[in-house]
């Protein structure tokens, strides 16, 4: 690549760090010195490596981003303003009422597919999208942005557990590693080798690079695109709240912004002095129409009835699975994910029908409801199955597909005040009060197998959240 294109990515960085101060700083509040470490990141994904029309962000075929560290919203909103989507004076109503750049990113804008800020969240979602791109056989990619504290997730090590095993090499993440926490140093520090090692483990192709680097970070998404059969995780070594002598490094700086006035003043005219003249602008790298496109809705009308005779004993769970094998027929849009209950829940009737829509998720219920949001974000009907005391153990991810107004079907199996022998560990009770907090998801629970077989239609026919219990 050329000195003025490098020249081009590192103004661009130097320029959303600014964007990132003045948005936060008018707010009185918000993430900037996160911002700032991550700038060099997030200019060379817009602005080189990625695929997508800023004319047209719910393109199918665009590549997708996924803010995981979601408290960074200032510099993603700063990027998408470069990009063209909104004039940069709308970066000075952020955090305000009535604006829809909130404090942590969500799908009031239109960029946006999904609610982030919960950590640990994102990477799981990005699996969806990334499954998304082999359902329509759309080669896109998924970028997402991870901070290193979230490392601490148990719910990222999951989601690398279960990359690796779909072998997803469309999914490219990359860490911000600056090695701050909110309150105290994050886990691993600066221990760029221990980090690695552990992604390693999981099977994923690791690159270690100067986060500030830009030829660096180029060279590591080219790695990442020529990599097969495996994801990529990036590790980017950085320092929070680069390019600003006065907090570069030091901790207290994490969600406090910069005061309005002299102090603000001050850290953009340093980095304004940063800036090289004469570069070039920049050019965005359009996205290939390649892929089946978006399907239409099925007539419904042609899915078979219920085929049960008079005094049949069936479980509701069992006319669930019949009912999901014959929705997938008709309506290619619907997706199944289970927890390694497929027997016990009756979803293996659609893995038969429906094998390459089909995913398993093993016993990790936070990434298969993670992933089940990312599949819906991208037009696809998932239905994530489990015994309903399990989906529990995903309660803040439900109540993040909430937020994004997701399509997403739960389904919870076992579900009552007692189901015997089992004893209470696998009974569900709390599962009613969950599910019906979160906002317009609509509660089903079946007494009999044709309302049952019934209702598993006519959730695919109802935009956003529903679950039902079997």
């Amino acid at each position: 690549m050329t000195s003025p294109s490098l020249h081009t990515l590192q103004n661009l960085a130097t320029q959303l760090r600014i964007d990132s101060i003045r948005s936060t700083s008018e707010a009185g509040s918000g993430h900037p010195t996160t911002c700032m470490s991550a700038a060099e990141i997030v200019s060379t994904l817009f602005f080189r490596e990625m695929r997508y029309d800023p004319k047209d962000p719910k393109n199918p075929y665009n590549d997708r981003f996924v803010l995981s560290k979601g408290h960074a919203a200032p510099i993603l909103y700063a990027a998408w303003a470069e990009a063209g989507l909104f004039p940069r004076e709308e970066l000075l109503k952020l955090r305000t009422i009535g604006s829809d750049l909130e404090g942590h990113p969500t799908p009031r804008l239109p960029f946006v597919d999904l609610a982030t800020g919960s950590l640990g969240q994102g990477i799981c979602a990005a699996i969806g999208t990334t499954l998304n791109a082999r359902r329509i056989n759309s080669d896109y990619r998924t970028y997402v942005l991870l901070g290193d504290g979230e490392m601490a997730e148990g719910s990222v090590w999951e989601a690398a557990n279960a990359a690796m095993y779909q072998k997803l090499d469309n999914l490219c993440a990359i860490i911000d590693v600056n090695g701050l926490g909110q309150s105290m140093p994050t886990q691993f520090d600066h221990d760029m080798d221990a980090l690695g090692a552990r992604w390693k483990a999981f099977g994923w192709h690791t690159v270690i690079v100067d986060g500030h680097n830009v030829e660096a970070l180029l060279a590591a998404y080219d790695e990442a695109r020529a990599t097969k059969e495996r994801p990529t995780m990036i590790l980017a070594r950085t320092v929070k709240g680069k390019g600003v002598s006065s907090v570069e490094g030091k901790p207290g700086w994490h969600g406090k912004a910069f005061k309005k006035g002299e102090e603000a003043d001050k850290a953009i005219a340093e980095l304004e002095a940063q800036m090289i003249p004469g570069v070039p602008p920049p050019e965005i790298r359009k996205p290939d129409a390649h892929g089946h496109p978006p399907a239409a809705p099925p007539d419904y009308s042609k899915l078979p009835a219920p085929a049960y005779k008079l005094g049949d004993l069936v479980a509701t769970r069992e006319a669930w699975g019949t009912g999901l094998a014959a929705l997938g027929t008709i309506d290619s849009r619907v997706v199944a994910l289970d927890a390694d209950v497929k027997n016990s829940t009756f979803s293996d009737r659609f893995e038969k029908a429906q094998p390459d829509r089909f995913y398993e998720h093993f016993i990790a219920e936070q990434v298969m409801v993670g992933a089940a949001m990312g599949l819906a974000a991208r037009g696809a009907i998932p239905y994530p199955s489990t015994f309903a005391c399990f989906l529990t153990r995903a309660a803040d991810f439900i109540r993040m597909a909430g937020i994004s107004t997701l399509n997403v079907k739960l389904t919870g199996s076992h579900a009552g005040v007692s189901i015997g022998e089992d004893g209470p560990s696998q009974m569900a009770l709390e599962d009613l009060s969950l599910m019906r907090s979160v906002p317009e998801c609509a509660v089903l629970y079946p007494s009999e197998a044709v309302s049952t077989e019934r209702l598993v239609a006519a959730m695919a026919q109802r935009p956003g959240m529903a679950f039902m219990r079997t």
